[in-house]
C-alpha cells in the first residue's frame, strides 16, 4: 500500500418514527458520538443525502460537514455521497470550497447520479438526463476551483465568464460512486476515484482505470462497509435486527438496487442479513478480512463503517465503534 489508509464512520443520520428522538437530541447525540470517535483513532466521518424522506434522511450533508469540522482536528470529512445531478453545480463548488476552507482542506466531494424519481421531479431534473447532468457538473466544479474563469456551455448547464470565489486552498477531491457498470467505468473516466458499496465493482473499477491509461495507485477507491463488527455478530444481528431490516429494505423501495417493482422487500432480518450486504464479523474476521481487501486492491484509502442503522441509539453503536477502535483498527494496514 503506497498511502495510509483511514478508517471511519458512515452517517445518514435517519430518524425513523418508531423510534423518533426529538431532532435536536438526534443531532446532538451524534454530532458528540463522532468528536469521541476522533479520541477512539477513527479518521474519517462520510455522510450522505436524500430528501423528502419520512425518517429524516439528511437533505444537508455539506451543513453538516462543516458543523462536524468545527467539533473536530484531524478527521477528515467526505460525502458518501451527494446527488449532484439535483444541484447546481456552481452552488455545489462553493459550498464545498467553503467547507474546505473552514475545515483545514479536510474535505472530500462523493457524488453519485442518484435514482429515485421523486427527487428528480421535485427538483426539476429528469431521471433520463442523469449522465450529461453529472458528467457537466463534475467538469464545471473543477473549473469552478482552478481560479480562472468557468466558460463552460454544455447539454445541461451554461455558465460564462464567471469566477468563482473563495477557491480552496485545498481543492477536494472529487469521488464518484456508482454500482452498475456504466457508472463505475464513469467513475474511471472523470472522477478522481471511486466511491465504492460493501466492495461491489472493484476488479471492475481498476480494469477502468488500468484501459484509460492511469496507473492503479493514482486512484482512490473509498469503500462504504456495511460490515458488523462485534465480539458475538450473530448475537448484535439479532439485537439490531429490526433496524437492519428498516435500513436495507428502505433503500429497496428507493429503487437503490434496481426498479422496486422487481426487487422484493426482505421478509425478515436474518433473510436481510443472509442475502443483504451485511457481513458478520468479529475483530479476527474483520482484520483478515480488510487485511485482504487491502493487499488485494492497493488504491484503497479509507474503509467506513454505518456508525448505527436507522433507529438504533447512539449508545448500541458506540459499543461497536469501541469494538472495532480497540480490537481491529491497531491490526489494520
Amino acid at each position: 500500500m503506497s498511502q495510509a489508509v483511514s478508517f471511519g464512520l458512515w452517517y445518514d443520520f435517519r430518524n425513523p418514527q418508531a423510534w423518533r428522538q426529538p431532532n435536536e437530541q438526534f443531532y446532538a447525540e451524534r454530532l458528540a458520538q463522532i468528536s469521541r470517535a476522533e479520541t477512539l483513532g477513527f479518521r474519517s466521518c462520510w455522510l450522505t443525502e436524500h430528501h423528502f424522506c419520512d425518517d429524516g434522511y439528511t437533505p444537508s450533508p455539506l451543513v453538516l460537514a462543516g458543523a462536524i469540522g468545527a467539533r473536530t482536528e484531524h478527521i477528515r470529512l467526505g460525502t458518501n455521497l451527494m446527488l449532484l445531478p439535483l444541484h447546481n453545480p456552481v452552488r455545489m463548488a462553493e459550498d464545498a470550497a467553503t467547507v474546505s476552507l473552514i475545515t483545514g482542506g479536510r474535505f472530500d466531494l462523493g457524488v453519485g447520479i442518484g435514482y429515485r424519481e421523486l427527487e428528480f421531479e421535485a427538483f426539476g431534473r429528469k431521471l433520463s438526463q442523469r449522465p450529461s447532468l453529472i458528467e457537466e457538473g463534475i467538469e464545471i466544479i473543477r473549473r469552478a476551483w482552478s481560479g480562472t474563469a468557468v466558460n463552460f456551455a454544455g447539454k445541461r448547464f451554461q455558465v460564462g465568464d464567471l469566477k468563482v470565489t473563495p477557491t480552496p486552498d485545498n481543492p477536494p477531491k472529487i469521488y464518484l460512486g456508482g454500482m452498475v457498470e456504466p457508472a463505475i467505468q464513469r467513475a474511471a473516466r472523470i472522477a478522481d476515484g471511486f466511491l465504492c458499496t460493501g466492495g461491489i465493482g472493484l476488479d471492475i473499477y481498476n480494469e477502468a482505470v488500468e484501459k484509460s491509461g492511469k496507473a492503479i495507485e493514482d486512484t482512490d477507491v473509498v469503500l462504504g462497509c456495511w460490515a458488523i463488527i462485534a465480539a458475538d455478530p450473530e448475537a448484535e444481528a439479532a439485537n439490531i435486527g429490526d433496524h437492519v431490516l428498516y435500513h436495507i429494505n428502505e433503500y429497496i423501495k428507493w429503487g437503490a438496487f434496481g426498479p422496486p417493482d422487481q426487487v422484493p422487500l426482505f421478509e425478515d432480518a436474518p433473510t436481510a442479513i443472509d442475502n443483504g450486504l451485511y457481513e458478520l464479523w468479529d475483530a479476527d474476521t474483520a482484520v483478515a478480512e480488510l487485511n485482504k481487501l487491502l493487499q488485494a486492491y492497493p488504491n484503497i484509502r479509507d474503509i467506513h463503517f454505518w456508525a448505527q442503522f436507522p433507529g438504533e441509539s447512539v449508545a448500541s453503536g458506540d459499543a461497536r465503534m469501541r469494538y472495532i477502535a480497540e480490537r481491529v483498527l491497531p491490526r489494520l494496514g
